[in-house]
């Protein structure tokens, strides 16, 4: 081995070390997990005890045509429920590998916070009144944990390639507890009694595009003399490969929680608005470029998925094209246009472009339910509610973040992985 290649990992090595969690931050978390598992114990969780008890309850009585039923229903959204863990971890997480020196990072980060959110949000509704407790031994509430995974990767997506591995998991701790608050506000108090946002256009996807860049506001100084993004031509097909599967499994996505004679009609109208917002995003890429650029085919091609949410089960194929074509189309604008002047507003650092793919689609979409609802107050009211409590609560979480340092080299592997095997 040459000296320089002896010094160059000497080097790399300090760095990880200086860079590296403390131990006393890592048992935490260990202890945390621990504690958390040990909560779901039946003798300390009486829904888990009562949920156990209704399994064995039904599995003994298999033969009752309302218990096989039931078991079929739930056989099903089990499928839906794995395509949406295939969208999390293979599709979020090569999406977010476009970063050329940043592919175990942003891999590792997406199976570290997703570890976090399902088990974190399923422990916090396992308590609670009856009007916020859900059964945690149920395929309903584990689809609903994995919604807010999904808005917890979005959310990440804006301060992606500059936080440390540590840093992630405890933003994914800040998160879910205020993801949970907004889903209950907007959804289960009542304050919004009529709210249509079916496929979470606005409580999945806008509230963690808009925590995302509380996160990362005013973090400019911070990072203005580190390395820049970058990527090339490989990076940028592991992106187009999560974008593809994304693409292929949000009917699933928009699907999980409808009822079973609706499951057809949303399935074709998300599939409409995805081709609405591919078709978009091509003409706009090469009308504002010249050229297709290869963020907006990754990201903009799947707005039509975020707006289509609010109504995926209610709208008409035709109606979902055209939402989706808006979609395609202001998310392009975004990338092209929109980005460098919000960057300059909340002077911070939009990493994935979560604004221009999740945000502002995602509210389009909650505007557009406001043509069925009729109910104008509630939609806005509703919208409004969720872009205030998602941009207070990443601003306040953002502050928390930064108290722990900042990641050695932004955008890089080399300070937490091993890279010299």
């Amino acid at each position: 081995m040459s000296q320089a290649l002896k010094s160059k990992n000497k080097t790399t090595e300090h760095m990880g070390q200086k860079n590296a969690p403390s131990k006393g931050i890592l048992i935490s978390f260990l202890v945390f997990a621990v504690a958390v598992a040990i909560l779901f114990a039946p003798s300390l969780n009486s829904n888990v005890a009562q949920g156990m008890e209704g399994f064995n309850a039904n599995a003994a009585s298999s033969s009752d045509t309302v218990s096989q039923y039931g078991t079929i229903l739930d056989t099903l959204q089990y499928g839906r429920s794995i395509h949406i863990l295939a969208m999390l971890l293979v599709g979020f997480g090569f999406l977010m590998a476009f970063i050329r020196k940043h592919g175990y990072s942003s891999i590792t980060a997406t199976f570290l916070v997703v570890s976090v959110a399902i088990p974190m949000y399923m422990l916090i509704k396992s308590f609670g009144g009856e009007h916020f407790a859900m059964s945690t031994i149920d395929i309903k509430t584990f689809l609903f944990a994995e919604f807010a995974a999904a808005s917890l990767l979005i959310s990440i997506g804006a301060p992606l390639g500059r936080l440390r591995m540590d840093q992630y998991i405890l933003m994914a701790l800040l998160f879910i507890p205020a993801y949970i608050f907004n889903e209950w506000l907007i959804l289960e108090s009542g304050y919004f009694h009529g709210f249509i946002d079916t496929g979470g256009s606005v409580v999945i996807h806008a509230f963690g595009a808009y925590f995302g860049l509380g996160v990362v506001a005013n973090t400019f100084s911070s990072f203005k003399n580190d390395p820049a993004c970058e990527n090339d031509s490989t990076s940028n097909q592991f992106c187009l490969l999560g974008s593809m599967i994304l693409w292929l499994f949000w009917p699933s996505f928009t699907s999980a929680i409808v009822s079973p004679d609706r499951v057809v009609l949303t399935a074709i109208n998300t599939i409409f608005a995805l081709c609405g917002s591919t078709l978009a995003t091509y003409i706009f890429s090469t009308l504002l470029r010249g050229k297709v650029e290869i963020e907006d085919i990754a990201n903009a091609a799947l707005a039509g998925g975020v707006a289509i949410g609010s109504l995926c089960d209610i709208t008409s194929p035709g109606y979902a094209m055209l939402i989706g074509i808006g979609a395609g189309a202001l998310s392009t604008i975004g990338y092209s246009i929109i980005a460098p002047k919000l960057e300059s507003l909340i002077k911070g650092t939009d990493t994935c472009g979560i604004n221009n793919l999740h945000g502002m689609p995602g509210i389009l979409g909650g505007l557009t339910a406001i043509f069925v609802s009729g109910n104008t107050t509630v939609q806005l009211g509703g919208i409004v509610v969720t872009l205030i409590v998602a941009f207070v609560c990443g601003r306040a979480s953002g502050f928390i973040i930064s108290m722990f340092g900042k990641k050695a080299v932004p955008y890089s592997d080399q300070d937490e992985f091993m890279l010299d095997h």
